[in-house]
């Protein structure tokens, strides 16, 4: 048999069922098998460097978390050992081949997403009693469908990768499970009644909530040379040094803003 493919199944066992220590070398291309820290394209940090354990963390759903024990230590492989080994907050028994929740199965990354979200999501049904819980249930199946839609996707699993990060980003800025900062207001085109009000949340990827009238407008970060510039639906919000571009509404013209003190 090919040494490659001898790497590629050993690759695909389970960590216990390799009998390889904890942190070895061995260990990282197993990780790297389950979590996927590359691109997809080929492109990605060298395994075990500790570039590719903060990618690691990231793709896992923990990086930032101060319960993930120091990169360099036995205790940081151990908990991402046990990370990976874990599945997703739905069952695995009788999901199709090929679908999307079999991929999902099978990567560790992805499943970490699932399970970080069924917990926010529980989280935001909590704070939801005393409004509409069925309407947020239905939006939750709503997302599942949209998710599954991913098959249509060139590149399937950064297709539901972005699904999980920008849903989870969603209900903890949309129910406040996250902190806060705001709110500010922006007085628009010279107008101190034509105001703009926006609070930011430490969500990953960051997010804000706009009111402008009786609109709400939930946005996120985009990249930007410089400033903060956040995206919703069909509206948009660019901050420098106090100063606001703001768009509200498909090809609506441009309001200048600034922060009132």
């Amino acid at each position: 048999m090919k040494r490659g493919l001898l790497l590629l199944i050993f690759a695909a066992l389970p960590a216990w069922a390799q009998n390889v220590p904890l942190c070895s070398p061995e260990w990282a291309q197993w990780v790297e098998q389950k979590v996927q820290t590359g691109d997809g394209r080929g492109h990605g940090p060298d395994t075990g460097t500790d570039e590719w354990k903060s990618v690691v963390e990231f793709r896992l759903g923990i990086r930032g978390d101060a319960a993930v024990p120091a990169r360099e230590t036995q205790a940081w492989c151990e908990h991402i050992d046990a990370l990976v080994k874990q599945g997703p907050s739905f069952s695995c028994k009788g999901v199709q081949p090929g679908s999307m929740e079999a991929m999902i199965c099978n990567d560790a990354g992805l499943a970490a997403r699932d399970r970080q979200l069924a917990g926010v999501y529980q989280r935001a049904l909590a704070k939801a009693g005393n409004e509409q819980p069925p309407m947020l249930r239905a939006e939750q199946r709503g997302w599942i469908k949209g998710r599954n839609d991913c098959w249509k996707s060139e590149d399937q699993r950064a297709c539901v990768r972005l699904q999980y990060e920008l849903h989870t980003a969603e209900l903890q800025a949309r129910y406040r499970l996250v902190p806060a900062r705001g709110p500010f207001r922006f007085a628009c085109d010279g107008n101190p009644t034509n105001e703009v009000v926006v609070t930011f949340f430490d969500t990953q990827p960051s997010t804000l909530n706009a009111e402008y009238g009786d609109s709400v407008s939930l946005m996120y970060i985009q990249p930007s040379a410089s400033g903060s510039r956040y995206e919703g639906r069909n509206e948009s919000f660019w901050e420098h040094q106090g100063k606001a571009t703001v768009r509200w509404g498909h090809d609506s013209p441009e309001m200048r803003c600034e922060r009132v003190k």
